[in-house]
Parts: structure tokens; C-alpha cells; sequence
């Protein structure tokens, strides 16, 4: 039997679907309203759920003046095991519509992380590192029969146990950190000064609101310029605002209709950065590959042309095959480099430098003028 397809009568209504806005904070419960965004379609998630403090009665400082503690209804759960049922809840919601490749980040105290990582686990997320907020100014512990709690714990996770696409922007992190890893003990303010919401009677508007530099370093390093960030517990706004600055879409979900419309206005009063400044840069592990060859053949470098190092206490020749010679050896600009310095390895890249009209450049430099070229040439 023959399939026939046809497309839609002439006379049928044509409709093109609206785009989604590149920046939205929808008002309602996350788990519902996670279930209407397409599947797969997030990069990046950070969430910050309730804490579950189990706040016992008010809490006062020394002077019996009372602390403006968190003890809003959204933070309290009838047991343990209800708020267990919420947190496997939103996770799979939220695992749904990431991208196979996507991450998700979740920040806790020691009142509900261990919690969380645990149904993380279960459920099937893969912990790529927990990540300590330091504060730098933290609340006292005005009763004095404990230690000063003057940290949070973020955990991030990739969807997938196997995952191995997603996003992490280590060359650049590193590049701002002065060429040394970023640590996973990050210390950092608590929100405070002009960047903390106030309400109508100057009181702050959010009782957890986090500080913009906490999820500027997040979005940095594990997303990437137009990704979607998604935010299941958007409070404020802090993760939308930041998201927009940096270049990046944004979804938010929050439950408390305050709460929404101040994100919603915050965001909007958001002019993001220039994109040169939050563009990516090519990495050394994602910049195609260039034989010493190819710098020969595009004539670059010459054949008998002597290469040296930084400091001219060893030289070695350029071959036309593109190797080069110390002496009697021959072999690649690494090998020869490794040999030259008694090393079992070297990156002859950097090592070895060429006589320029402006004085003594690493040949490393040339093979950047040669990837410049081909770029502009696929353009």
C-alpha cells in the first residue's frame, strides 16, 4: 500500500512560531514549569534551591536584638523526607530539558548539600567537583556554641556519567587567574552595598539574594556566549542579570510573584558587554594543528635559516623537510629542543626563536600568523 504526504490546504492558516525571548522569568512552581520547556534544550542550569534550615524560634545576637534570619514559608519542609521528595522532584525536571552536554550547578549549606548530592548521585548526574564559596564576610555565630559557618558548597555535575562535551573554559579561567588553575575554594563577598535589592522600606528584598561575582565565575567557566542558563529558582534575578551581561539567554522560574517582578525589572535594566569582551578565545587544544612544514612551505621560514633559543647558548638548522639539525641529529623541533636541553620533552614551539625584523621572536608566533592566514581564508 502507497503512503501519500501531503502538505497543508492552501486554504489552511499559515502560522510561524515566535521565537522565545532570549530572556524570560516565568512565575509558577519550577517542577511545572520546567515540564513546559522543550527537552534538551538548556546548557547550562545553576540552581539555588531552599536551604531547609529548620530555623528553631528567632534568632538573636548578644544584644537580644533580633537577627533577619531566613524563615520565609518557601524554606520550610515538614521532614527530611519531604524535602528529599522536592529535591528528586526539581533534579529531574531540570535533567529533562539539559542538553546531554549540559551542566548543572547547585549551591547549599551543610543543612540540605549532602542531601542533594546524594539524590544527584542516585539519579544518575556525574559530580565533576564540589566548589567552596568562602565568604569573606560572614554572619557571626552570635550564640558562640558553634563554629562560625563562613561557607557554602556548590556542587557541579554533568548530566551524563560519561559526559565529555561539556563546557569548561579552562584556558581562560586560567589566563585571568595569572596563568595559574583556578582553585575549587573560591572566596568571594556576600551580597551587599548597592547590589542588594531593598523593598519599599529599604529593608533587603531577598533574605539570600547571591553576590553577582559568585555567578559571573560560574557562567564563565562552564557555558559559553548565546548558551541558554537556566535558573529553576530565580529569586531576584542575580543569575539572569549576570547571564545578560555576559552574553548568554536566560530562563528563570520563581514561585513568589515579588520576587518575579523584581527579576523581570532587574534584567531588563541589563545592558550586556561589548561581545568582543565575552567572546571565546581558541584554545591551544581546539586551534587546528600546524606541521613546522607548513611555515616552510608558505615560506615563512626558510630552509638554512638557524634557530636558537631564548638566550642564544644553542642553535640548530632548518632542514627544507621541515625537520631541523643539532649537529649530526635530526628530528623534529621538539626532539631536537628535548635533546638540546638534555630533557626528556620539550615544545619546540616556544623554545626555538628566529631572527625578526623587530629581534628574536619564538617561532610559535610565526605558527600564529600561519592559523591568522587560514582563518581569514575560510572567511
Amino acid at each position: 500500500m502507497g503512503v501519500t504526504r501531503r502538505g497543508a490546504s492552501v486554504r489552511t492558516p499559515r502560522s510561524t512560531p515566535r521565537p522565545a525571548p532570549s530572556f524570560r522569568v516565568l512565575t509558577g512552581d519550577c517542577v511545572a514549569e520546567m515540564a513546559k520547556l522543550p527537552a534538551a534544550s538548556v546548557d547550562l542550569v545553576f540552581a539555588d534551591p531552599p536551604y531547609n534550615l529548620q530555623l528553631q524560634g528567632d534568632l538573636k545576637r548578644p544584644d537580644d536584638s533580633r537577627v533577619d534570619a531566613v524563615d520565609d514559608a518557601w524554606d520550610k519542609f515538614e521532614s527530611f523526607s519531604a524535602y528529599d521528595d522536592f529535591t528528586r522532584a526539581w533534579l529531574l525536571a531540570a535533567r529533562r530539558v539539559m542538553k546531554p552536554s549540559a551542566t548543572l550547578w547547585v549551591i547549599g549549606s551543610y543543612h540540605n548539600i549532602f542531601r542533594v548530592g546524594t539524590i544527584l548521585q542516585d539519579l544518575g548526574f556525574w559530580i565533576l567537583n564540589d566548589v567552596i564559596w568562602r565568604k569573606s564576610n560572614p554572619m557571626p555565630n552570635f550564640r558562640g556554641r558553634r563554629f562560625t559557618n563562613a561557607h557554602e558548597t556548590m556542587i557541579w555535575a554533568a548530566r551524563e556519567p560519561n559526559a565529555k562535551n561539556y563546557t569548561f573554559n579552562y584556558e581562560a579561567l586560567k589566563a585571568g587567574n595569572e596563568d595559574v588553575q583556578v582553585r575549587s575554594d573560591w572566596t568571594l563577598a556576600l551580597c551587599t552595598g548597592e547590589e542588594r535589592l531593598k523593598d519599599g522600606n529599604g529593608k533587603k528584598l531577598h533574605p539570600t539574594q547571591k553576590p553577582e561575582a559568585l555567578l559571573a565565575r560560574v557562567i564563565l567557566s562552564s557555558s559559553r556566549p548565546d548558551d541558554l542558563v537556566l535558573d529553576p529558582f530565580c529569586g531576584t534575578g542575580t543569575t539572569g542579570a549576570v547571564a545578560k551581561k555576559l552574553g548568554r539567554r536566560f530562563v528563570g522560574v520563581e514561585r513568589d510573584s515579588v520576587y518575579a517582578t523584581a527579576a523581570r525589572d532587574r534584567i531588563d535594566s541589563v545592558l550586556p558587554l561589548p561581545a568582543a569582551s565575552v567572546a571565546p578565545f581558541q584554545t591551544a587544544r581546539e586551534a587546528p594543528r600546524v606541521p613546522f612544514a607548513a611555515l616552510i612551505e608558505r615560506g615563512m621560514v626558510s630552509p638554512g635559516t638557524t634557530l636558537t633559543d631564548a638566550k642564544r647558548r644553542v642553535t640548530a638548522l632548518v632542514r627544507a623537510d621541515g625537520a631541523v639539525s643539532l649537529g649530526d641529529t635530526v628530528g623534529s623541533i621538539h626532539r631536537i629542543g628535548a635533546l638540546a636541553q638534555g630533557l626528556d620533552a620539550c615544545n619546540g614551539w616556544t623554545f626555538w626563536h628566529v631572527e625578526t625584523a623587530t629581534g628574536l621572536a619564538p617561532i610559535d608566533t610565526l605558527r600564529a600568523a600561519f592559523r591568522a592566514e587560514q582563518m581569514q581564508a575560510a572567511e
